[in-house]
């Protein structure tokens, strides 16, 4: 891209403009100029210095705890929590992105310094609310401060707390753990495809990478099926619980329909895959190799693995028609995961050592190098993306 001084230049040799323009526009330019933003050396060295600054805190806290009282230990947290704002607030007007990295610790130091509390004071224990009050923590700095990575934490904390609650309340029966992976995927759909156009390059860069691992690992689980006791009348999940599951995800899917309205595609994908998944099944007869002792176990079957891919086909289609290289690149590579993961579940132990390593090494070649050609096809078909606030 052409900066101002090059197209001025270039205006001004096609005689578009005359010299007394070129000057008022030159002194215009030069004036709404503003200084370069840090670079990306001084950008990692604060980043780095957050994570070892917090790291030393809590461990020096660790390091004393069982030395001091709880009013000196209540005293310590808060000081701390003190300490790191009050250095963001002095560095604000100097070093904006030091000021940043100070609140961001204080805020992550917040949710420690709220276990340590209940700690001290031997408060009832209901872990979800202290997540609550973490989150709300990080709506008060994301409110006062207008900062980005206050709004990722708060983004994170929020559906955190309440899949605890409802968590918290449904782990003594059997089945929780699918509604809770189905919750959670939900959840990385939304974040992973409404920030897609944002300007806060930020917060789409950290939701998309905590969405994208999550998305991965809560599919991976519900293609175990269902756990034993499902089939327990006495241990059944109770309607109400499935039901506030259910209710969860329609909310995360609307909100992300409210964000970005064409994410309800994907959306609806994921919806219909994590509650099919756990019923693709199939049961194997299979031999103990030492013991020679028969035994069954269930498995994802054929339309599992065919259902994953599907869905990554359309992640990558819908992400080519947004105009979006993060979204098509990450969908070809679930598909080239799922293909992977239903050879080396459902075909190489079938096959012999050596008919099972060129048959690895025709995946790994062959597939990538099809995979490769497909992405560059797709991604040359992009249009310019429409930039939302």
């Amino acid at each position: 891209m052409l900066t101002w001084q090059q197209q001025l230049t270039r205006w001004s040799s096609a005689g578009l403009i005359d010299a007394p323009t070129v000057e008022r526009i030159r002194a215009f330019e030069q004036a709404e100029e503003k200084p370069s933003g840090q670079r990306w050396q001084v950008l990692i060295a604060v980043i780095l210095g957050g994570i070892l600054l917090s790291a030393g805190v809590l461990l020096f806290v660790a390091a004393h705890w069982d030395q001091v009282s709880p009013n000196e230990r209540l005293a310590l947290v808060v000081a701390m929590l003190t300490i790191l704002h009050l250095g963001a607030i002095f560095a604000a007007q100097k070093f904006p992105a030091m000021a940043t990295a100070l609140h961001g610790v204080g805020t992550i130091a917040a949710g420690a310094a709220i276990a340590m509390v209940g700690q001290i004071f031997n408060m009832q224990e209901h872990w979800p609310a202290a997540i609550l009050l973490w989150a709300l923590c990080a709506a008060a700095g994301w409110w006062w401060l207008r900062d980005q990575f206050q709004q990722i934490c708060f983004m994170l904390l929020a559906p955190a707390w309440l899949i605890s609650e409802w968590t918290y309340r449904a782990s003594v029966y059997a089945g929780q753990d699918v509604y809770l992976e189905r919750m959670i995927a939900m959840v990385a759909i939304v974040y992973l495809t409404a920030f897609l156009h944002s300007r806060k390059q930020a917060v789409f860069g950290v939701l998309f990478a905590v969405s994208a691992i999550a998305l991965i690992v809560t599919t991976e689980i519900l293609t175990e099926g269902w756990r034993d006791g499902w089939l327990q009348p006495h241990s059944t999940l109770p309607f109400r619980f499935r039901f506030g599951a259910i209710a969860f995800m329609l909310v995360m899917l609307a909100l992300g329909w409210m964000w970005e309205r064409r994410s309800i595609i994907p959306g609806l994908a994921i919806f219909v895959m994590v509650f099919a998944l756990p019923w693709l099944q199939t049961t194997v007869h299979d031999q103990n190799e030492f013991s020679r002792q028969a035994f069954t176990h269930d498995e994802p079957s054929l339309f599992a693995y065919a259902l994953v891919a599907l869905v990554a086909i359309i992640l990558a289609a819908w992400g080519v028609r947004e105009s979006s290289r993060a979204i098509a690149n990450y969908g070809i590579a679930v598909f080239a995961i799922t293909v992977g993961w239903f050879y080396f579940s459902s075909l190489m132990d079938k096959l012999g050592r050596s008919l099972g390593l060129i048959g690895l090494g025709v995946v790994f070649l062959l597939g990538g190098w099809l995979l490769e050609r497909v992405r560059r096809n797709l991604l040359s078909k992009m249009t310019a993306p429409e930039v939302t606030a």
